[in-house]
């Protein structure tokens, strides 16, 4: 059995993340790691707030504070919301630690060694007001291809194209907003990834096959487009130092590496930040190097896929060590909202701690995984969102859960009762869940995640179609013991529920396994099923004490889309 390596892309430091940020990586990921370890998998679940580049610098100076503070108040308040949405991480880390500067030092001389870091002359824009050199991010103007007016200098977060600060049309410093700029000579670190070419197609060739399209198209179009060598320093004062045994002159000019070059050996780092807290933990590298029974996948959005495919795949060839790479990159397109992208400055669209405010984490949790923008763009609207909600939790699970329980207490106490032997109805049922769980799991495995929720939501919806056909109410007037065994199968059937939610919807479920007290057994935790026990329903044992609990899912009524359209700017959109 593999161990699962699986790792979401680093949130950046900068500010609180919107819906979007959180569906195109952490949420489904955490959704797998769940799922993998109620299967009962060795999973190591790893993320980290990337914390260096440009925007952290300018953020920290727009707050009046060092970068330093600003990082690790940013990296707490993060972490927070995140818990607050469920997430399981087993170590979530910062860029920033000494462990990713070690990291990343050790790569850069490893490159080197093998003559793919190499220092080599550059031109790069120069601020004569600002009275320094400007990193790409600190250079905005239209991007060559797009036109968008608001490009950094590094990517056009548009049209998602590379860019250098020089090929920017109209520049300017994101400083200071002055356009007085030069391009001088400097000093800079060069990754050869061109020479690395043969190497990276012939990887992608041999791993890529069951990748999804997204991801593919992405890292195919970088190859075919042919891979340029690329600076991986920065004048920067915060961020991984460049190593003064390598390059003296270079360390004492103060140049830091890039952040797409740190970044993605952030993993690493975290994990072994894992593994330093704890003298217990196995070794970090146990799971990184020469770790041939570890799985790992990566999730992302369709922005990061080609550092993830290309660049740092290319970083961990390059130093010819055998480091583990990634066996599949789960990537995501957008989610808008109306439309629209989201955005802080025009106050448009959720961010995670205004969802956390409004509603519960498992709210939001099922609404965006139903909704995962695998194939293509999704837009959220208020009107989707509590249909839905409304629709599948409120009126499908909770409804279920809630007319079951409650029926049973009424008519039988807090036990449930025995009834007679299971007939043909419930064999069809068990047989039909059957069919539908192992669609899920088939689901789950291929990480088609929107597939999966519509399957689980299927299954929600034959509990209440059992519960309909067998009508235990009009059952109770002429065969108490038929009644009994309906009422019996349908608590089961919450068990079921209470099981194979748990990646989705992991507070609810749990809320789920803690209803029961059985009589010589502990039901209370996750144990998922076999499909034998699935066409069985026979977990729970007649006996079994339960309690009824408080209404699951809330409808969000009207008025409170109309409240939250115009507090969260939908107005324009919808008119």
């Amino acid at each position: 059995m593999a161990r699962h390596l699986v790792t979401s892309a680093l949130p950046y430091i900068n500010g609180i993340k919107h819906l979007g940020n959180l569906v195109g990586s952490m949420l489904p990921a955490d959704v797998y790691a769940r799922y993998m370890r109620a299967r009962g998998h060795e999973v190591l679940f790893i993320c980290a707030t990337d914390e260096h580049g440009t925007p952290a610098e300018l953020a920290a100076a727009e707050a009046g504070t060092t970068v330093a503070e600003f990082c690790a108040r940013a990296h707490d308040t993060q972490k927070q919301i995140y818990d607050g949405f469920g997430l399981s991480f087993d170590y979530f880390g910062r860029t920033s630690s000494p462990q990713n500067a070690e990291i990343t030092q050790h790569f850069a001389r490893k490159l080197h060694e093998h003559g793919f870091l190499e220092e080599r002359s550059a031109r790069q824009v120069y601020s004569v007001a600002d009275g320094r050199f400007l990193p790409d991010r600190y250079v905005v103007g239209t991007c060559p291809h797009c036109a968008y007016e608001r490009a950094r200098g590094d990517q056009c977060e548009n049209c998602t194209r590379l860019l250098d600060p020089t090929d920017l049309v109209d520049p300017r410093s994101a400083i200071s907003g002055t356009t007085d700029l030069e391009v001088r000579e400097t000093a800079h670190l060069y990754f050869r990834q061109s020479a690395l070419q043969n190497e990276i197609q012939a990887w992608i060739d041999a791993v890529a096959g069951e990748w999804p399209h997204l991801t593919v198209s992405i890292a195919r179009k970088w190859l075919a487009e042919g891979l340029h060598d690329r600076a991986v320093t920065r004048d920067l004062d915060w961020g991984v130092p460049v190593p003064a045994d390598v390059w003296p002159e270079l360390a004492a000019q103060g140049k830091v590496f890039y952040v797409w070059f740190d970044a993605p050996l952030g993993y690493l780092a975290a994990t072994k930040e894992w593994s330093d807290a704890d003298p217990r933990r196995a070794d970090w590298k146990s799971w990184w190097f020469d770790a041939e029974d570890v799985r790992y996948t990566e999730f992302m959005g369709k922005d990061n896929v080609p550092f993830h495919s290309v660049m740092f795949p290319a970083m961990q060839l390059g130093v010819r060590e055998p480091w583990k790479m990634v066996d599949y990159i789960k990537s995501f397109n957008w989610l808008n909202y109306y439309g629209g992208k989201f955005s802080t400055s025009q106050h448009r669209g959720v961010f995670t701690d205004d969802a956390l405010e409004l509603l519960p984490a498992d709210y939001w949790r099922y609404f965006m995984i139903a909704n995962a923008p695998e194939s293509d763009d999704v837009s959220f609207t208020w009107e989707l969102f509590a249909g839905q909600v409304n629709k599948d939790l409120a009126d499908v699970l909770g409804n279920f859960v809630n007319r079951v329980l409650t029926f049973i207490a009424k008519r039988f106490g807090d036990a449930l009762p025995a009834g007679a032997a299971p007939g043909d109805a419930e064999r069809e049922l068990g047989g039909r869940l059957v069919e539908l769980f192992e669609r899920y799991e088939n689901h789950l495995d291929r990480i088609e995640l929107r597939k999966a929720t519509a399957v689980l939501r299927a299954m929600w919806s034959l509990g209440n179609e059992y519960i309909d056909d067998k009508a235990p109410w009009t059952q109770l007037k002429t065969d108490p013991e038929a009644a009994a065994l309906t009422l019996r199968t349908a608590a089961n059937i919450i068990y079921l529920f209470a099981q194979i939610s748990e990646p989705l919807i992991p507070t609810t479920a749990r809320t789920l396994r803690q209803l029961w007290l059985a009589p010589e057994q502990d039901v209370s935790g996750i144990c998922w099923p076999q499909a034998s026990d699935v066409a069985a329903l026979t977990w729970l044992d007649a006996g079994t004490r339960f309690t009824v609990p408080p209404v699951l899912f809330a409808k969000i009524p009207e008025d409170d889309v109309d409240r939250w359209r115009e507090r969260f700017g939908a107005e324009d959109e919808i008119r």
